[in-house]
């Protein structure tokens, strides 16, 4: 069986081989781990839903679109990974399908990350227009923004294929891979810009906001508590994106690795995926399913563990 690499979402295609009982430990793992953490994901969601108090506040919106966008990303990666080895190369357009969806959350990520930082500097910076600034209604236009700009990354590269390619493309069998699908330079090119445009822009975000917040806590004792859960918050995300930009650096990585260690390839490359597309979806639970009180009285208590015991959202 072939071993999956990690370029985004998908595998490359290269010539090493795990044994079979090998390989099906590994799928066991990451279809284990992602069951486990759709189900935390589920459960988030699933909270938001029956309680108003989530759905009326932005910060919640927000992070529940977060934790929607981790599942579906974590779906369409494990996919791939089960499909790497189980049928090694499935139809162009199918792979076209989850590839768009792979590179829509992988791009929304980021973008939701900065706005959920935006949104801790307003409460923190002005609370008595957080009200009036952060409304619901403008949460949603900037969701559907995100969704906006995730779009013009990747239609460019629909467009530039459809141009480019031959019609049979989309009826043949390929290993699905975004370099293996969108296979003409311009396309890396498009992608190198895009990434340092979102990212840029996101770190910036990042960074502005923590100092912002960091100044008023030292100017303001009497919001000190509040500004450093919001720091902690946004070095929450700050953690979270960078290992969501070590997707970005794969292809150097696995040259890096082959160089390194070329017997043990196979198993730094088996973790270097539970790392880079595993690990950081359970960054969003944490933030928000451990750390927030009040999730963590209807969510850990209610739901996840099954129980019983009856909370009043009105007493939170």
């Amino acid at each position: 069986m072939n071993t999956p690499s990690f370029n985004l979402n998908v595998s490359s295609s290269l010539n090493y081989r795990d044994s079979p009982s090998t390989a099906l430990a590994k799928n066991m793992i990451v279809v284990a781990l992602g069951i486990t953490i759709n189900y935390i994901n589920g459960t988030l969601i699933h909270t938001f839903r029956k309680h108003e108090i989530f759905y009326m506040n932005p910060r919640y919106v927000l992070f529940i679109h977060l934790v929607v966008n981790d599942m579906i990303q974590l779906t369409t990666s494990i996919s791939l990974f089960v499909f790497s080895y189980v049928f090694y190369k499935i139809n162009a357009s199918f792979c076209c399908f989850i590839v768009i969806f792979a590179v829509f959350t992988t791009v929304n990520t980021p973008l939701n990350l900065a706005l959920m930082a935006v949104e801790c500097y307003v409460a923190v910076c002005f609370p008595l227009r957080h009200a009036e600034l952060c409304t619901i209604k403008r949460t949603y236009f900037l969701i559907g923004c995100i969704w906006v700009l995730s779009a013009a990354s990747i239609l460019p590269d629909i467009f530039i294929i459809l141009a480019t390619e031959p019609l049979w493309l989309f009826y043949s069998t390929i290993f699905c891979s975004r370099d293996n699908l969108f296979r003409h330079p311009i396309h890396l090119q498009k992608r190198d810009v895009s990434h340092i445009i979102f990212l840029s822009g996101v770190w910036f975000t990042l960074f502005f906001t923590y100092f912002r917040i960091f100044f008023v806590a030292h100017a303001a004792n009497s919001a000190e508590k509040n500004a450093k859960k919001a720091r902690n918050t946004i070095l929450l995300h700050g953690f979270q994106l960078l290992l969501c930009m070590l997707t970005y650096v794969a292809p150097l990585a696995q040259k890096f690795l082959i160089f390194m260690a070329p017997v043990y390839y196979l198993q730094m490359l088996f973790l270097w995926y539970i790392f880079v597309q595993i690990l950081p979806r359970l960054v969003s639970p944490i933030v928000y399913g451990l750390r927030d009180k009040t999730f963590e009285k209807e969510y850990l208590k209610r739901y996840l563990l099954l129980t019983n015991t009856n909370v009043n959202p009105e007493k939170i």
